[in-house]
Order: structure tokens, then sequence, then C-alpha cells
């Protein structure tokens, strides 16, 4: 049976986190969750801490130091699940933004091409309860992104992915990921077909969160624009060049500590 690892960034989500957890969980028994939170003042670590002793084995817990961003907050994810085994490792929101009954397909989908991600964009996804202006700017961010770096993913925001661990080996991320914010997702998807991978989208509905308050903010929406015209002035040569090593999880690591 495949060993799969969900990656959970999370960030005052206490009112989401055990219900996600659970409901991942239940997909099946060769899923498991890692947490990785950043100092939530909430009381979000302190609950993943009780669900890593509930669950022993099949969930653990990452607590950094402080708000470090989403895609660091992934690229310690992945470094994790690659150092532990894990045959395929996804990253999905603790919102229920992503819900976790998609992650069985998302995983039958990596297994043909290498990479996966849930599709707001194609035939039989969509968003729910979403205002008329945020669906603008969700389609009208994926257009933009798609037309300047002339990407083949028809959704280039989403944070819905399933890897393989041969595929993030090869793209050696935090060697070749500059964005360690909401751009993080558009970047990843350049890499990966930059390197000659097919992305392939599997529909979602993507509903509003349900607790919480979301995470987007103009910095971070404007730093993705930005990054955007970045990456096209970057020659693909230097973002396409293939890991020849890679290098695991140091014993000492200055800005988490892990509960197994």
């Amino acid at each position: 049976m495949l060993a799969c690892l969900v990656v959970v960034p999370t960030f005052n989500e206490y009112g989401n986190i055990e219900n996600l957890v659970k409901a991942v969980l239940g997909q099946g028994t060769n899923f498991n969750v890692l947490i990785v939170d950043d100092n939530s003042p909430d009381g979000t670590g302190d609950l993943a801490d009780r669900l890593a002793q509930e669950y022993p084995g099949r969930v653990s817990v990452m607590h950094r130091t402080g708000k470090l961003g989403l895609g660091s907050a992934y690229l310690t994810g992945f470094r994790y699940g690659l150092e532990k085994g894990f045959d395929y490792i996804f990253e999905m929101d603790a919102d229920f933004s992503h819900d976790p009954k998609y992650l069985p397909a998302l995983l039958k989908a990596a297994q043909v091409t290498g990479v996966a991600v849930g599709s707001r964009i194609v035939k039989g996804g969509g968003v729910r309860n979403w205002a008329w202006y945020r669906r603008l700017i969700s389609r009208g961010g994926s257009l933009y992104s798609k037309t300047i770096l002339g990407l083949k993913v028809k959704d280039c925001t989403s944070g819905f992915k399933c890897f393989s661990r041969e595929t993030l080996k090869m793209l050696d991320l935090e060697k070749n990921i500059s964005s360690r914010g909401f751009g993080f997702q558009i970047e990843v998807n350049c890499l990966c077909e930059w390197n000659n991978l097919e992305v392939r989208e599997v529909p979602i509905i993507f509903p509003d969160r349900v607790e919480g308050k979301s995470k987007m903010s103009k910095k971070i929406f404007l730093e993705a624009l930005l990054m955007v015209w970045q990456l096209r002035a970057t020659k693909k040569e230097v973002l396409s060049a293939r890991a020849t090593t890679f290098s695991p999880i140091p014993a000492s690591e200055p800005n988490y500590r892990e509960i197994a």
C-alpha cells in the first residue's frame, strides 16, 4: 500500500484542524498527516499535539517559531516526507476549502504523471459561496499567470496538490523556488512544466472557509503579480536544472520542533 503524507500548514486554525485531520485519516489507512504550525496564538499547536497523541504514527506536528510563510511550511513538510520515506506527498489548506474526499483522486492522477492538482477551473470543478469579485480575482489571476508564463495548467494558483517522491526529489524545490508566499503555487507549476512534467488537473469544488479568517492579503497578492514577471525574465535553463542530490532535514533545525 502506498504511504501518503498530507502536509497541512496552520496559523490560527483551531476551529478546523481536528475535523480536518479526522477527515483525512478517514480516506484510508495509508493517509497520514503532518501539521506545520507557525506558533498559532489561538491554541492550534496544542490541539495538534493532542491529535498526534490520539493518532500515534499517523499524525505528526512541527512547531515553528513564527509566521514564516505558506511556501516555506510546504518545503519543510516536503523535506520531512522525503526523509521519512513517503511515496506520495500532498499539500492542502487547513480550512476545508480543500475537501479531503478528493485525496484518493489526486493520488490516482499523480500515479500517472507524478504531480496532480485540484482544479476549480476544469470541467466538473468550481467554487461555492464566493462573491463575484473573488471569482473574478481567482479566474483573472490564473489567466494572467497562464498568459504571461505560457503555462498549460488551467488553475495556476491552486494549493491542493499531490507529488510523487520522485517528482519532489527531481524538482529540488528548496534550491529552485524563491517564493515563500502565495506565488509559491505558480512557481511550482512553472518548475514542473519546464521539467516536462504534465500537471494533471482533477476537478474539485472549492467552498468558502467555514471557520476562521482568510490569510490572503493585498501584500501577498501583489507579491504574486510581480513574481510572475520575474519568472518570465528568468532563464528556463536555470529553473529546469535537474537536481542530482537531495539534502534531508538537518540534524538540528532552528525554526521548528517536531512532535511525532
